[in-house]
């Protein structure tokens, strides 16, 4: 069995989160360096975080604080390469974010995605994790493509 860690992303991880990025059809790769950019510098408060197979980069998460709210946040990104979904890790790094949330003393994890059929595994993987649906907003995306915003709440501060 492979040797399964997450921690922080460093500076070495890029070319690895967009390839999962650009595989799991989060993101063009190409995007990465200005929205990664803010956390090296840390002029936020963002969380990046790799999921590591045998000290190799399979899967990545990214989340960061809500604005204008007291300790609700909002994962941007997780995903994990094709190759390796299904075996665990995004429930891992889920677990792994969430514990870091309340360790800091935060309160609410939000989640957003689409309705679209094709994000069907994704929304079933956010209700398995213990997210409730909270809120939808139609067409928001485009026609057909509802807005899901799911909620879970990390600790009870």
């Amino acid at each position: 069995m492979a040797n399964r860690r997450i921690r922080p992303v460093e500076p070495g991880d890029i070319p690895h989160i967009k390839l999962v990025a650009e595989a799991a059809e989060l993101f063009p790769g190409d995007m990465l360096d200005d929205m990664i950019e803010p956390y090296f510098k840390r002029t936020r408060r963002d969380i990046w975080f790799v999921c590591l197979l045998d000290d190799k980069p399979v899967g990545f998460g990214f989340c960061e604080p809500e604005r204008m709210t007291d300790g609700a946040w909002n994962l941007l990104a997780i995903g994990v390469l094709p190759e390796h979904q299904g075996a665990g890790l995004g429930r891992e790094m889920m677990a792994y974010l969430e514990g870091r949330l309340a360790e800091q003393g935060e309160r609410v994890l939000l989640v957003e995605t689409m309705s679209t059929p094709a994000l069907k595994a994704t929304r079933e993987f956010y209700r398995k994790s213990g997210y409730a649906e909270e809120a939808r907003i139609r067409d928001f995306y485009e026609d057909g493509a509802d807005k899901v915003v799911f909620w879970k709440r990390v600790s009870n501060r």
